[in-house]
């Protein structure tokens, strides 16, 4: 008798991991790739001329670091905001990248997808915001992690 109970009970066990696996595998629309983690510890000179663009409310440049780079925007001249420029809709996809359309906004040219120049999508097929760095001001530098 306990034989067959633990039998039913494997073969229970069974049918939920292949139910689970199906359910995963869905093309539910919502279920994307994440993308993937990086270690960040930039550290941004505002004084320097390739940062000139930071000088001014919704200005942005691009810094290294991060899986695909990284955006950086101000906000005003206390608040800095940085971004994972892989874009969150298939970021596995090799031209997933956003960019910027100077003091307008940031886009994905390979999905269409639109954020805001607060990391929020606008536009297109992405759902989800841009990955979005911690920032440090301390005088005229802008520290970047995660």
């Amino acid at each position: 008798m306990l034989v067959s109970f633990s039998r039913i009970g494997l073969a229970l066990a069974a049918l939920v991991v292949t139910a689970g696996m199906f359910t995963a595998c869905s093309s539910s629309g919502d279920v994307q790739p994440q993308i993937p983690l990086a270690a960040v510890n930039e550290v941004l000179f505002l004084t320097d001329q390739q940062n000139s663009n930071l000088r001014f409310d919704n200005g942005a440049v691009y810094v290294k670091g991060g899986v695909r780079g990284i955006i950086v925007v101000r906000q005003n001249a206390n608040t800095y905001l940085a971004f994972e420029r892989n874009c969150p809709y298939q970021p596995q996809d090799t031209c997933a990248r956003v960019k910027v359309e100077p003091f307008l906004r940031l886009y994905d040219a390979c999905c269409n997808s639109q954020f805001s120049l607060q990391g929020q999508p606008q536009g297109g097929p992405a759902s989800r915001a841009l990955r979005q760095y911690s920032t440090a001001l301390s005088g005229n530098t802008l520290t970047i992690t995660n």
